[in-house]
Formats: structure tokens, C-alpha cells, sequence
């Protein structure tokens, strides 16, 4: 990626084909769509690439098993829909970014011989709906062989499991891959880049945007032919924006998730539990090394803070700990997240009974076009769908998406035991040539080049996580990141991985950054203590006790 002050120029009071407001999934997605398709296109994203919802998921790429059921319990023909798009669009997100993303065994617990014949007729119809896209055939295991592949799994009253495969992927790097993509096809992207008006003809046509640096607190004009909003939980308030008439459309829903140690020994499997006690599926999945257990599923009210509360953590946990031996504990906590998901308002009552669809709604007065709701697995068939409308207003002829079969920067000549390479090549250690071929790719090869230029930044991040210095200065450089959450959270990861290594982390990190951004000594102690006391609010919370020596 370029530097943001080469960014900045490069859009200020230029003209483009397309403006994409929003840089999660959907509008990363979009961004790569229509410039693939040939279409001038610019991304402007009021806070950090995948900053919210995109870096929050259960990071699963799925049909969606739940809705599966729920389309026949329900009689539901759009839940069946969902699944089966989902399904298709799967194997394309695994197959774009192998290093990213990758199949995942998921084990369901069976009870009695009523749960058997149930899960097993469910994930048979799973597969064959997936069809040629399926990922491994499901299959039962009897209560022995479970046990001994799984110890972690509770003996009491275990019959046996019936298991289906499902994706895997690590969602703020999918993100921020699908930006850099964009950038190297010819794309301009801005995070931190707020629009703040939106610019209309004598006819009330949208024909640009204003924006907002959220640094310098300059704004600049960018002039659109078309303007698609993709800012997911906040597309109503865009919407609002362009007409004020226009009816809200989203409901949202808050889920978190909870992290626990796990040890390679005693889980290499996933667990969906089944039932909770508010009738939905929670999924156990093994992640970095950690164990990541969620989701739950309560509505809020738009501008709603978002944290995990300790009521929250005590439901996963009871529900987990009904399936598994020896029961987790709150204080084995090392890092937790909530996150909001845009649903698209059909009024049902209840969020978890909101199909997750989604809609590209083209506003006739204004010429806005709103992707509304969907979910990860799907960005793909989204942006297809909503850029497809952008060629139609666009008046030009629609053309083929080219992205369903579009390798990901990174996974050029990406191969399985790539790590190896890096190890023979600069002498790293496993496990930091693994964590580096996993983050990213084969672009791993300039990092560590970066990495040889400056013996420091050969040095870990922090004893306890296989990142490097380097990722910190290559995060700052290549990939526009501008804070310490930008850093630890979304571009290495350690701040979902353990809390207590990413405060003590902190202060290494802010000084790799210090010369790279600019920041003076009190910018940067100042960056300092309030990451550390961002994550000590959040542990408090749910009643832990922060790493009182971290900053």
C-alpha cells in the first residue's frame, strides 16, 4: 500500500466512477468488484480497515447450520436460500486465500439415539446442499473413538458425535488482504477517513463526498458518479443522509465471544453445542491456539456502547461447560470481544430469527445504492450483486464479476509447508515462520526482508506470541495501520489472543511506531496508557484483574 499523505493527494478533489463508504467486508469486497470490472473507484472508511464488525466475527466461513434447521422448523424457504449461497460462496473464500482460511472439523455431541438420527440427517442434507462444494463428507463416531480424538469433550451421557466440515479464516486479515488487493489493482482506500456530507446536484443527485481526516480534522471533496453505502451497523444512518424520508431498515444484534487456553493435547476439533437456553448454537473452535467460544445474541439500539458484560460470559460458559471436562472457569479468560451485526428488519421479533440475507437497495430519489445486512461468508455475492447495480446506473453494460475466482495478495504460489521456506531463507524459528506464513502469505518474504534490514526488529513482539518486531513497522508502512488496536488487535492479532501479553506489549510496539508516524514522547506514552487502560475497563468488567504492570 501506498503512505496515507500519497493517499490523501491522490483523492483530494479527484473524480471517480465509484465512491465506497464503509471499509469492512462488504465495502473491501465492493472496492475489489468494481475496480476489477474496470470501474475508477475509491474507499474512504471512517475508522480502521475491518474495525468493527468485520474483525469481530466468530471468524467462521459457513452456511450456516443453524438457519438450516430453522428453514424447516420454520417452513422457511429463505433460510434454505441463505445456506445454500453460503455454501457456494464458501469454497471461494477458501479457495482466494488459502493461507487465511482453511476447513474445520465440527463435532456434535449426541446424548441419546434420537439426537443421532436428528444431527445426522441434518448434516447429510448440509453436504448435499453443498454439493460439489463440499467441503469432506459428514460421518457419525461412536462414543470411544470421540473420546480418544477429543479429549476435552465431557464422557457423561455421550453417545457419540455426528461432525460436518465448515470454514475457518481470521477475519481482520481477510479484510485487510481484500484492501491491499484493491490497492494493487489500481484503487485508492483512506481509512480514517470520515464522510461527513454528501454531495448532490440542483436535481438531488449524489455526485461526491465530503470527508473528514479524522487526523488533521481537514476536510477534502471527491467527486462520485455513483455512491455505495457499505458501512454495515451505520447504513441507516447513511441513508438518512442522502433522504431524509427514507424508512429505517436495520436491526441490530450485539454478539460476543469469549477466549480460553487450550492446549493442542486435549482439542483439535470444533464443538457446536446444540441447544443453549435460548434455543440457539454456540460454536467452540479452535483458534491461534486458544480456544474461541461464542456467540450470543441480544438486540441493542443503534450508537448502543458495545462491551462484554460478566452476565454474558457466565452464559457461554454455562452452556460450554454442560459438554465439556474439566469446566472452564471465568478467571481462565484471556481475552474476550463483542461485536454488532446489521440485520436486515423483516418483523420478526427476535434477532437470532432474522434471516441473515442480505439486500442491495438502490434509493430512486438520491441515487444511493446500500448493501444491507448479509454476513461474512457471503461479501462476495454481495459486492457482485451491488456493483452490478452500480454498472446499471452507471449506464454501462454489466459485466462479469471476476472476483469468485480471484487469488488474494498473498496467496500467490502459497503452498501448505511455505513456512519451511521462510525458515531456510532468513532462520527463523517454526513457529514464528508458521505465524508469519499464516498472516500473510507469501508477502511474509518482504516482511522478513524488512526484518534483516534491522536486527531489532528480528526480536519478538513479546515472549509468549510468535509475532516479530517487524510486523509492527510492516503494519505502519505497508498496511496504513495508525494506533496501537490497529496494530495488536487487527494487523498481528495479539489483542484477541491474550489481553495481558497485548498490554505488555504496548510499549514496544508504540516505540517502533513513534519514528514511523511521527509521534512525540508524550503522543506516545499518551498511546501507551490508554490502550493499556481500554483493555484493564474491559477485563474489570467481567470481573478480572487487569496486568497492573503492563504500561
Amino acid at each position: 500500500m501506498k503512505g496515507r499523505d500519497q493517499t490523501l493527494r491522490a483523492v483530494t478533489n479527484q473524480s471517480f466512477d465509484v465512491c465506497i463508504i464503509g471499509g469492512g467486508a462488504t465495502g473491501a469486497g465492493c472496492a475489489l468488484d468494481a475496480q476489477l470490472r474496470g470501474l475508477r473507484t475509491v474507499l474512504f472508511e471512517a475508522g480502521d480497515f475491518a474495525g468493527a464488525t468485520s474483525s469481530v466475527s466468530t471468524k467462521l466461513v459457513h452456511g450456516g447450520i443453524r438457519y438450516l434447521q430453522e428453514a424447516f422448523t420454520d417452513l422457511d424457504p429463505q433460510q434454505y436460500r441463505v445456506v445454500k449461497r453460503s455454501l457456494h460462496e464458501r469454497r471461494a473464500m477458501l479457495d482466494n486465500a488459502p493461507f487465511l482460511a482453511h476447513s474445520i472439523e465440527f463435532l456434535i455431541p449426541c446424548h441419546s439415539l434420537w439426537d443421532r438420527h436428528y444431527y445426522t440427517v441434518g448434516v447429510k442434507l448440509y453436504d448435499w446442499i453443498a454439493g460439489r462444494q463440499n467441503l469432506s463428507p459428514s460421518r457419525y463416531y461412536p462414543r470411544t473413538d470421540v473420546l480418544r480424538r477429543m479429549a476435552l469433550l465431557s464422557p457423561a451421557r455421550l453417545r457419540g458425535t455426528v461432525t460436518y466440515s465448515d470454514g475457518q479464516f481470521d477475519d481482520a486479515r481477510y479484510g485487510m488482504v481484500l484492501i491491499n488487493n484493491f490497492e494493487e489493482c489500481g484503487g485508492e482506500a483512506l481509512n480514517y477517513g470520515r464522510v461527513v456530507e454528501l454531495e448532490k446536484t440542483n436535481k438531488g443527485k449524489i455526485c461526491g463526498v465530503a470527508v473528514e481526516d479524522q487526523l488533521t480534522r481537514q476536510r477534502f471533496a471527491v467527486n462520485a458518479r455513483v455512491v455505495v453505502n457499505a458501512t454495515g451497523p451505520f447504513a441507516d444512518q447513511l441513508r438518512l443522509m442522502a433522504n431524509s424520508k427514507l424508512p429505517g431498515r436495520l436491526r441490530l444484534s450485539k454478539g460476543v465471544h469469549i477466549v480460553l487456553p487450550l492446549t493442542a493435547e486435549n482439542m483439535t476439533n470444533a464443538i457446536l453445542v446444540p441447544k443453549t437456553d435460548d434455543n440457539r448454537v454456540i460454536f467452540a473452535i479452535p483458534w491461534l491456539g486458544r480456544l474461541l467460544v461464542g456467540t450470543t445474541d441480544t438486540e441493542i439500539a443503534p450508537g448502543e456502547e458495545v462491551f462484554v458484560t460478566r452476565e454474558e460470559v457466565d452464559f457461554l460458559l454455562q452452556q460450554l461447560n454442560r459438554y465439556i471436562l474439566p469446566p472452564f472457569h471465568r478467571e481462565q479468560i484471556v481475552s474476550a470481544f463483542g461485536g454488532v451485526r446489521p440485520l436486515v428488519s423483516s418483523g420478526v421479533r427476535a434477532t437470532r430469527k432474522l434471516i441473515r440475507d442480505y439486500e442491495v437497495e438502490m434509493d430512486s430519489e438520491s441515487g444511493l445504492i446500500s448493501v444491507l445486512g448479509g454476513k461474512w461468508t457471503t461479501y462476495r455475492a454481495m459486492a457482485e450483486d451491488a456493483i452490478n447495480v452500480v454498472q446499471r446506473q452507471l449506464g454501462v453494460p454489466v459485466t462479469s464479476a471476476l472476483t469468485r475466482q480471484h487469488p488474494l495478495t498473498g496467496s500467490e504460489g502459497y503452498t501448505a509447508n511455505y513456512w519451511t521456506t521462510l525458515v531456510r531463507r532468513f532462520s527463523i524459528r517454526p513457529e514464528t515462520a508458521r505465524h508469519l506464513a499464516e498472516k500473510y502469505g507469501t508477502r511474509a518474504d518482504q516482511l522478513c526482508a524488512l526484518a534483516q534490514r534491522d536486527s531489532d526488529l528480528q526480536l519478538p513482539l513479546v515472549e509468549g506470541f510468535p509475532a516479530i518486531r517487524a510486523e509492527v513497522a510492516y503494519s505502519v508502512e505497508v498496511e496504513a495501520a495508525l494506533t496501537l488496536e490497529d496494530v495488536l488487535a487487527r494487523r498481528i492479532g495479539l489483542q484477541l489472543f491474550d489481553w495481558k501479553l497485548a498490554m505488555k506489549a504496548a510499549s514496544t510496539a508504540a516505540q517502533i511506531m513513534r519514528p514511523l508516524l511521527g509521534w512525540d514522547e508524550a503522543h506516545t506514552r499518551i498511546a501507551i496508557e490508554e490502550y493499556v487502560a481500554r483493555i484493564a475497563t474491559a477485563m474489570r468488567r467481567i470481573d478480572l484483574k487487569p496486568y497492573a504492570s503492563a504500561s
